[in-house]
């Protein structure tokens, strides 16, 4: 079916239209091959708090966005080749319900459905979307992958020193790495992982002293199952702020 509408008129009008929504400062979604899945609104568990999302499958490429004018227009255009994506399903806690975690190398988060039934289908089309491109390439997933950063409200005192208390002087800050919450002098030096960026990047002494003698693997965090735990905030905020990724700590 997806090879049927490639070429058709409807779905180059429909990619032409999400195009539009992103403006001048979006990137060029029309190429040869390409076809628009599906789309809809999606809860992001960013670094502050949960934001409302809009998100555009294709069937090589997840798009999401900032909602500016909910089907009209969008901002802050994120585009993540699926080859890179593995998701995984998160279970359900508070308010935060019907998630799962998109994992890529270079940036990994939690997303929330509004019921279990478009859960599963956003998570099976993704699913399809990715075996297919991994079947026509012949490449394997992916086994690298970018840690999901703890969100700030989940921390009130610095996850590796286990002391340190955050104010509004003493700024939260997270390790690259394994995505905890960290004060300033447990996170003051900076290593290289090329996947995330060209420059060495933020990470916590714990997981220097890992990285720096080989051990890699060992500083992988495995804090899924907290990413269902709820903050106490709107999931229907849609304001235009700024989201994580543009954040520097």
């Amino acid at each position: 079916m997806v090879d049927r509408l490639a070429n058709s008129e409807a779905n180059t009008r429909r990619i032409s239209i999400v195009e539009n929504c992103f403006g001048a400062a979006g990137q060029p979604l029309t190429i040869p091959g390409r076809v628009l899945i599906g789309e809809g609104v999606l809860t992001k568990l960013c670094r502050k708090k949960p934001k409302a999302r809009q998100f555009f499958l294709f069937n090589d490429i997840l798009v999401y966005g900032n909602i500016v004018i909910q089907k009209k227009k969008y901002n802050k255009q994120h585009i993540i080749p699926l080859e890179n994506v593995t998701i995984d399903s998160i279970q359900d806690e508070g308010d935060l319900r019907n998630g799962w975690l998109i994992k890529t190398p270079t940036k990994s988060f939690a997303v929330y459905a509004a019921t279990a039934t478009e859960k599963s289908e956003w998570m099976n089309h993704i699913n399809k979307c990715v075996s297919d491109l991994l079947s026509k390439s012949g490449k394997t997933p992916s086994n690298e992958h970018a840690a999901v950063w703890v969100p700030d409200s989940e921390a009130t005192v610095c996850m590796r020193c286990q002391k340190a208390k955050f104010t509004p002087v003493n700024r939260r800050h997270h390790c690259r790495k394994c995505g905890f919450v960290v004060c300033g002098p447990c996170s003051e030096k900076r290593f290289l992982l090329p996947s995330q960026s060209s420059k060495p990047v933020r990470i916590c002494d714990f997981c220097y002293d890992l990285l720096s003698t080989g051990e890699m693997t060992a500083c992988q965090s495995a804090r899924s199952d907290s990413y269902s735990q709820s903050p106490k905030s709107s999931l229907n905020d849609a304001s235009d702020e700024e989201d994580d990724e543009d954040s520097s700590d």
